[in-house]
């Protein structure tokens, strides 16, 4: 049975049973990866994953059922366990199901015929033979292909009826080389049309990346001007990125509870969640709940404007939803996520930033982030790698050093942004990016 033929009988299950408010959200995702370590492959895994959730609103509850059997029997089933689960609840919050005969944004999807199998793994073995002609490549590259599709479909009783379907395909590399003393890695990867990508390209930017790391020295300890990479500061969004979360503000998991309309960051920062963005692999127009999804600046020129809202969050606040109800998986509830969340560029360029900023450090690397930050509190101190400035120049690499602050105040402390946005790998259904960002009031602890 399809997913129409499902619908039918739990509509049918429905009417039988007097349920007058009841949604079907159903996924299904489909992905091809291919590795290749040293000269050969060796990895090749394809799956076929998804399902449908059923919810309900019975006696004020929300009842939530899932499945992946898609039969006449499992449609009346899952109709019934949704129903024990809402008389179980307890919980006091009012729920919703998104209402139909809303307006979307056009959504202008390029989807195109994935590769066969065989060229995927062709373009695979490609990237990993060209890696190896570059400088001071040594053994232990790998490279990987992958291709995925996705179908959504969101219908409810309250006249929603919404699909959307993409597809997505690209190459990640990761270049070890070594001077001889030391080894170094670093990962690029593209997405796109595999033969619109430049191989070459992609593979001298990783091995590039990895050879600047090569020797370098621990950063001094001190308190002066920080510079974060587009990919530095992308990753410490990420981190702190549920703190714009209404849910994680009503529950007291975020200091900007309340803060709508104030401010609370420098007015060089402007904060942006857009769901078009084209560098994202999965545009949407829709959210998990049904409602429109639409470009918004959550922070602009260092007010907070918004939170991201669901419509039982939005309820709560006396305010609409944002279109940010996500779900993680079909079995999921309905939790709050970004699209593609990013800080707005300026009018410098990097260059110019370094040239403004005369001496520092360049942070472009951080990792620990989830050991080494609260993403409740704000603060951080995570192990980090970069270049220190000097003369308006990125000169020596460094390692081996901690930036610490606090989240929060680094928002206020943004000195200047450059306009080189650049959207790092996307972190699941969000992808997170940045300019070149410089920050005071941080410490950095080394040698």
């Amino acid at each position: 049975m399809d997913f129409n033929g499902f619908k039918q009988a739990v509509i049918a299950k429905c009417e039988e049973m007097n349920i007058a408010e009841y949604e079907l959200y159903y996924q299904v995702g489909g992905s091809t990866e291919v590795g290749v370590f040293m000269h050969e492959v060796n990895e090749f895994t394809s799956s076929l994953d998804g399902g449908v959730c059923f919810r309900c609103i019975v006696d004020g509850k929300m009842g939530y059922a899932s499945t992946q059997a898609l039969s006449a029997q499992e449609a009346a089933a899952v109709v019934m366990r949704a129903v024990d689960n809402a008389k179980t609840l307890e919980a006091e919050d009012e729920v919703f199901l998104g209402e139909g005969g809303q307006a979307y944004e056009p959504l202008e999807l390029t989807p195109y015929a994935l590769p066969a199998t065989e060229e995927l793994i062709a373009a695979t073995l490609k990237t990993q033979e060209t890696l190896y002609t570059k400088e001071g490549v040594v053994d232990g590259c790998q490279s990987q292909g992958i291709m995925q599709e996705s179908r959504i479909a969101i219908f409810n009783s309250k006249g929603l009826d919404l699909s959307y379907e993409n597809s997505a395909a690209g190459l990640i590399t990761v270049a070890v080389v070594s001077n001889g003393e030391e080894m170094e890695d670093a990962f690029k990867f593209k997405l796109g049309k595999l033969e619109e990508i430049d191989i070459d390209e992609l593979t001298e930017k990783a091995a590039e990346e990895a050879r600047r790391q090569l020797g370098g020295d621990v950063a001094p300890t001190g308190q002066y001007p920080v510079l974060f990479s587009p990919k530095a500061m992308a990753s410490l969004l990420q981190v702190f990125s549920g703190i714009f979360s209404s849910e994680a503000a009503q529950k007291g998991l975020s200091k900007l509870a309340g803060q709508e309309g104030e401010k609370i960051a420098s007015d060089l920062v402007t904060l942006v969640d857009d769901p078009f963005h084209k560098e994202n692999p999965e545009p949407m127009n829709f959210d998990a709940e049904g409602s429109p999804a639409y470009c918004k600046n959550v922070i602009e020129k260092g007010v907070l404007t918004t939170l991201l809202y669901n419509l039982k969050t939005a309820h709560k606040a006396g305010k609409k939803t944002t279109g940010n109800g996500s779900k993680g998986s079909y079995t999921a509830p309905v939790g709050i996520s970004p699209y593609t969340m990013y800080l707005a560029g300026g009018d410098l360029t990097e260059e110019a930033l370094l040239k403004k900023a005369d001496s520092g450090v360049y942070i472009t690397d951080l990792s620990g982030l989830h050991a080494g930050a609260n993403a409740i509190s704000g603060d951080f101190s995570l192990q980090s790698a970069g270049f220190m400035i000097e003369n308006g120049e990125k000169t020596t690499y460094v390692k081996s050093f901690t930036v610490a602050g606090n989240f929060y105040e680094l928002l206020k402390n943004v000195v200047a942004v450059a306009d080189n946005v650049t959207l790092p790998m996307p972190m699941g259904k969000t992808t997170f990016g940045s300019p070149t960002v410089w920050v005071d009031g941080l410490s950095v602890a080394g040698k």
